[in-house]
C-alpha cells in the first residue's frame, strides 16, 4: 500500500476540527491546516495552533475568501476535510471550486458531523441550517468529486454533561425535562472518537462515495434509557417531566436565534427519532464501529462516570 494520504483540514481550530487534526497526526498522516493569520494572535486559537505545530502539523495561512491561498493548500494534499462551523457552511462552495480547479484531490469530507441531512424530519429553523449541507452534497456529487460524508450524530460534549437540560452544566439530580415521550433512540459519540473514525475512513475504499454513520452499539439510548442509566449511577430516582410535541413546536417559535435551532435539532432527534429511524443500506452507507472494531470508543456509560 502507498504511504498515508496527505490531509488538509479546514476549520481545524473549531469545536470538532481540533479532534480531527489530533487524530490525523496520531495516525501518522502528513497533516496540514489552513488557518487565518488573525487566529495566531487569538488567545484560544493561538494556543491551539502552537499545539498543532508541536505535533508536526504544517500550517497554511489563508482563508476561504482568498482563492489563491486556498488553491495552494489544496494542491499540496490528497484529501481535504472541512470542519467549518455552521455560519461558514455556504463558504464550502469555494472549497469545491478550488478542489475542481486543482484536480488532484482523492477525497473530500465536507463539514457534516451531525445528523444525516438527507434523512431528516426537522422543522424550521433547523431545516434551513440542514438545507445548506444538502446543497453542498448535491454540488459535490454533480461535480464528480470523490467524497465521504461523516454522520457522527450527537457530540457527547454538547449533550451528556447536562443530559440535554437547558442551562445546566452537570446532569440533573432532582428533575429532568424529557422532550416528547422519551422513546426514540439517539446516538452520542465522544469527540476524540469522531476524529478517530473520520481519519480511519480517509484511505478506506469501503467509505468512498458513502455516508459513514457512527452508531456504536453502546452509545445508542432513548431519553428514558439515558435518564435510567443516570439514576442508576447516582442511586436516586428523578422526577420526569415530559413535554408534548405541540409545546416544543411552540417553544421553537418563541425562542430567539440560535437557541431555537438547538431546540429544533433536539425535536428532530428526540421526538422524530431522526438519528435511528432508518436502516443503513449498503447502497449509500456503512457503519464505523463495524468497519473499525479495533477502535475502543468511549461509551455513554463511561462518559457519564465523570459527573457522578
Amino acid at each position: 500500500m502507498a504511504g498515508k494520504s496527505k490531509i488538509l483540514i479546514i476549520g481545524g481550530t473549531g469545536y470538532i476540527g481540533k479532534f480531527i487534526v489530533e487524530a490525523s497526526t496520531k495516525a501518522g498522516h502528513p497533516t496540514f491546516a489552513l488557518v487565518r493569520e488573525s487566529a495566531v494572535s487569538d488567545p484560544v486559537k493561538g494556543k491551539l495552533i502552537e499545539t498543532f505545530k508541536s505535533s508536526g502539523v504544517t500550517l497554511f495561512y489563508g482563508d476561504l475568501h482568498d482563492h489563491e491561498s486556498l488553491l495552494k493548500a489544496v494542491k499540496h494534499v490528497d484529501v481535504v476535510i472541512s470542519a467549518v462551523g455552521s455560519l461558514q457552511l455556504a463558504d464550502q462552495f469555494k472549497i469545491i471550486a478550488a478542489i475542481k480547479e486543482a484536480g488532484n484531490i482523492k477525497r473530500f469530507f465536507p463539514s457534516e458531523f451531525g445528523n444525516d441531512v438527507d434523512r431528516l424530519n426537522a422543522v424550521e429553523p433547523a431545516k434551513s441550517a440542514f438545507t445548506t449541507k444538502v446543497q453542498i452534497r448535491r454540488t459535490i456529487e454533480a461535480e464528480g468529486i470523490p467524497y465521504t460524508y461523516v454522520s457522527s450524530n450527537y457530540f457527547a460534549g454538547y449533550f451528556l454533561p447536562s443530559l440535554a437540560q437547558p442551562g445546566l452544566s452537570s446532569p440533573p439530580r432532582d428533575k429532568v425535562i424529557i422532550p416528547g415521550d422519551g422513546i426514540p433512540k439517539a446516538i452520542f459519540n465522544e469527540e476524540h472518537d469522531i476524529g478517530t473514525y473520520t481519519i480511519k475512513a480517509v484511505d478506506d475504499p469501503r467509505t468512498l462515495n458513502k455516508i459513514v454513520y457512527l452508531r456504536p452499539p453502546k452509545n445508542i439510548y432513548s431519553f428514558n434509557e439515558l435518564v435510567s442509566l443516570w439514576e442508576k449511577k447516582i442511586g436516586k430516582k428523578l422526577e420526569r417531566i415530559y413535554v408534548p410535541e405541540e409545546q416544543i413546536l411552540k417553544q421553537i417559535q418563541e425562542t430567539p436565534i440560535p437557541f431555537n435551532i438547538l431546540i429544533a435539532i433536539n425535536h428532530s432527534v428526540f421526538v422524530k427519532g431522526d438519528q435511528t429511524n432508518f436502516k443503513i443500506e449498503p447502497s449509500f452507507g456503512v457503519e464505523a464501529s463495524e468497519l473499525y472494531p479495533d477502535v475502543k470508543y468511549t461509551t455513554v456509560e463511561e462518559y457519564l462516570d465523570q459527573f457522578v
